[in-house]
């Protein structure tokens, strides 16, 4: 049945049909009699009978609906209409109507048999109004399969006047353009317009109230129908879909750009000087042998004759250079213009339409300018527009769909030099996508950065769409994936929840929140809100007696996250601390608590009902934003071998020293230093040296216990300590508790030997492994008052993996802690010898 509707009718129609004559078909209240057969069938059989009527134009109110969804025009019909549609209820749950009545659809006889059915409701109180009953009356118009329009009348005796008058909307319904991928679309359009029975002084006031009314509620149901259909911008698919074909049809082929590029002076002058030099050769005769000429060698007989072969030279030198860059420049072209994108989620298109008054470095060349797009980790780059300051591209590059929307697509502007060469930046940008809609996107002239740029007012001009080809399945796949880092169950929020969430802070449709907390946001003095935390931003709102704070920021612009101990300025509770990058959201400036000396902002968030929630919360989305491509791929690897991963220690670890002694152990780090062992040891007895050292070495909250003699271990002592790597040490920023043991070596007073076993936290498989060091400290052999430093380590595995997954590891973390213990002992010495330590002492 569906492929006999899409096939029937599919040419568009309008009509001159007046709007008084929908009204009377409307109140002419004929008996109607039941509809026996299905809702499909019965708008089947609509079709004959509506075949040759035409849609009515819309009702002289005004529009209050005009969007276009990737979906045919007899589903959504049906998604509207269709009995016990779950659309419907949803919406009146969004709307908070109860006592909802729906009756059938029933036939009704008149010029044309058409579907009525009547529907009751209380609509929820507003300031303004008590909850009152309304009814509906709705009737099909047109119904052929592929245009429908409904006429509905609104009437609520319980409002003040309101027996005067009643509301008539008209849903059409119709078919969109053909998109690309081939699907269908259509088209809804929600008109209205007030019908009076009488006359009333209040007229205006009424329709003012109802105009202000239909506002709020289609704005809920456009809201509604986006979060189940996937929306199509009216400007972008009338831009989008022709504006790409345009520029497919406008790209110049290689010869036109050969033909535009050579055409000059300096080849034109070339050709005519080789032309005149061969038929000079061909026309003159052999002279005689003369001067320093030999046989077969004939040399210039004149000074124009040098002169005329120096300048061909010179010709052919610059002709040659022109046609090597000509090549080398379409080399660099690549292949990312016409490629179409790959997968399924967030697809973004980038239309590179041309630029202007673009910069040139050195006054004295000619630009060769490329643009380099950068979005979630990939980039895009376009071709090569040789010797202009103004290039007109007509290109469209296409990025893979993405799990996640970006929020940001980066733009840089360079000037080709060669393929080996350190290309020049003529300025750059960014496009924010949270500060644009996707009007202003589909037509967007930008001015690029940069002292060179700023000075010439160079632009660019780019058409950005931004599509979603799954629709709210994509969002609940990055659900279910955030899951994973979170540790607890993500469910989609209500569509009311999520457009209050969009409405106040001023974000596209797209954006979808995630979780949201009450908390004190801290500045000088506590404003209690609630944190929001969606896909692209984290926001804070409050409203205290009226005044109200309200800010956002993106994840991309968090540079590091704290946590800070309990304290009384704290309320004894612990404090996220969020900083932002150098530059990063100045926007909320107003919500940081202060700024740094490197000139980042540093938000303060505490008192949450559930700290480890929300903190744990907040560094999953933090992490899955601001990783690298690598670093995704890395980690989706670890996910895979670990389906294969075999178990061979079955007790659990609890951090024991007494498994480094057999460990295999691989020296790091080696060096004589002009410090005695006691000053060194410093490092290990939990004083202010200690953690001045630590935190300079990207340690925060560092903590450590006192040493304690080991049970029957004579000589031998242990401590605790626990500390969080900041970003700069760790993407992750894991937090490590670590247990050490120390003891005399076993020649009396000549050092130390310091045992380390560290477990990392909040790290992807951390719990795989255990990281060992071993320090020797002991006298120098070289000189007095000094001392000889070794340092080990070895990685202890609780669970065998690949081979290649195990080097790879090891040799990651070798790495770092290479750098990492020479860098310790570095700032001990220096903090010894050079800085203040002896002298506060």
């Amino acid at each position: 049945q569906l492929e006999k509707v899409f096939n029937k009718n599919k040419e568009n129609s309008r009509t001159d049909d007046s709007p008084s004559d929908l009204s009377s078909t409307v109140s002419d209240h004929e008996e109607g009699h039941s509809c026996d057969c299905s809702f499909e069938e019965a708008i089947e059989s609509m079709q004959l009978e509506h075949n040759e009527h035409d849609v009515p134009e819309n009702l002289e109110g005004g529009i209050v609906l005009d969007q276009m969804y990737a979906l045919s025009p007899y589903d959504l019909n049906k998604l509207l209409f269709a009995p016990d549609s779950q659309f419907r209820k949803d919406l009146a749950q969004l709307q908070g109507a109860t006592d909802v009545q729906e009756g059938p659809w029933t036939w009704k006889s008149g010029e044309v048999l058409s579907l009525t059915r009547v529907i009751t409701y209380t609509k929820s109180a507003t300031k303004l109004v008590k909850a009152v009953k309304a009814t509906e009356e709705q009737t099909y118009i047109k119904a052929n399969g592929q245009e429908f329009a409904i006429l509905v009348s609104v009437s609520t005796p319980e409002v003040p006047y309101g027996s005067t008058f009643n509301t008539e909307l008209l849903y059409k319904i119709m078919p969109g353009p053909e998109l690309q991928t081939g699907e269908e679309s259509c088209h809804l359009i929600v008109s209205w317009r007030v019908n009076f029975h009488q006359s009333t002084m209040m007229r205006s006031m009424i329709e003012g109230g109802v105009k202000q009314g239909l506002k709020e509620s289609f704005d809920q149901f456009s809201n509604l129908l986006a979060q189940n259909l996937k929306t199509l911008d009216l400007m972008e698919l009338s831009d989008k879909d022709h504006m790409l074909s345009a520029l497919q049809s406008e790209h110049q082929s290689d010869w036109e750009l050969a033909i535009e590029y050579f055409w000059n002076f300096t080849v034109v002058l070339t050709i005519f000087m080789v032309l005149f030099f061969m038929v000079h050769v061909l026309l003159c005769d052999s002279s005689q042998v003369q001067g320093l000429e030999i046989d077969g060698l004939d040399l210039p007989d004149s000074f124009g004759e040098l002169i005329t072969s120096g300048i061909l030279v010179l010709l052919l030198q610059r002709v040659y250079n022109m046609v090597s860059h000509f090549i080398q420049a379409r080399l660099q072209r690549g292949s990312d213009h016409g490629v179409k994108a790959q997968g399924d989620g967030w697809v973004l298109t980038v239309a590179l339409i041309e630029g202007a008054n673009l910069a040139s470095l050195d006054s004295t060349n000619d630009l060769d300018p490329y643009v380099v797009f950068t979005c979630n980790g990939k980039t895009r780059t376009s071709s090569v527009k040789l010797q202009t300051n103004d290039p007109q591209w007509n290109e469209i590059l296409e990025f893979d769909a993405m799990e996640e929307p970006p929020s940001v697509l980066d733009v840089e502007v360079f000037d080709f030099d060669g393929p080996f060469d350190q290309a020049a930046s003529l300025g750059h940008t960014e496009i924010n996508f949270l500060k644009h809609t996707s009007a202003e996107l589909s037509n967007l002239w930008i001015s690029l950065e940069g002292k060179p740029a700023q000075t010439s007012q160079s632009k660019l001009h780019l058409r950005v769409f931004l599509d979603n080809n799954k629709g709210v399945e994509t969002i609940k796949e990055y659900l279910t994936k955030m899951e994973k880092e979170v540790g607890k169950k993500l469910n989609l929020r209500s569509p009311h929840k999520n457009s209050r969430f969009q409405k106040l802070f001023g974000l596209p449709p797209e954006e979808f929140l995630i979780s949201d907390f009450t908390c004190y946001l801290r500045r000088k003095l506590p404003v209690q809100g609630r944190l929001f935390l969606s896909a692209r931003i984290v926001g804070f709102y409050a409203n205290l007696f009226g005044h109200k704070t309200k800010f956002f920021f993106l994840w991309e612009d968090i540079e590091d996250i704290q946590v800070l101990p309990p304290s009384l300025a704290s309320v004894v509770s612990p404090t996220l601390v969020i900083v932002l990058r150098k530059g990063r959201g100045l926007d909320a400036r107003h919500g940081a608590k202060s700024q740094d000396e490197e000139g980042r902002l540093r938000f303060y968030f505490q008192s949450f009902a559930s700290f480890n929630e929300t903190s744990r919360t907040i560094m999953a989305l933090w992490r899955t934003r601001t990783s690298t491509t690598d670093q995704k791929e890395e980690i989706a690897e670890f996910v895979q071998h670990e389906q294969e991963e075999i178990p061979i220690i079955t007790e659990e670890v609890t951090g024991s020293v007494v498994d480094v002694e057999n460990t295999k152990m691989s020296k790091i780090y080696t060096a004589e230093l002009p410090i005695c062992v006691t000053s060194v040891m410093e490092m290990f007895d939990g004083g202010e040296m200690e953690h001045k050292i630590m935190e300079k070495s990207g340690c925060l909250n560092y903590a450590a216990t006192s040493w304690e003699q080991v049970k029957c271990k004579s000589g031998v002592y242990e401590r605790r300590v626990c500390y969080k790597f900041n970003r700069h040490v760790s993407i992750f920023g894991g937090e490590v508790t670590s247990t050490q043991q120390k003891y005399r070596i076993a020649n009396g007073d000549v050092g130390w030997i310091v045992n380390e076993v560290m477990l990392l936290h909040d790290v992807p498989f951390s719990d795989h492994f255990r990281v060992q060091l071993r320090y020797q400290i002991e006298k120098s052999s070289l000189a007095r008052n000094a001392c000889k430093c070794d340092a080990y380590i070895g990685i202890k595995w609780l669970k065998v993996k690949s081979i290649n997954f195990q080097l790879r590891i090891t040799r990651n973390i070798t790495d770092k802690f290479i750098h990492r213990v020479k860098e310790i002992f570095e700032l001990l010495e220096r903090e010894i010898l050079f800085g203040t330590w002896n002298s506060t002492r």
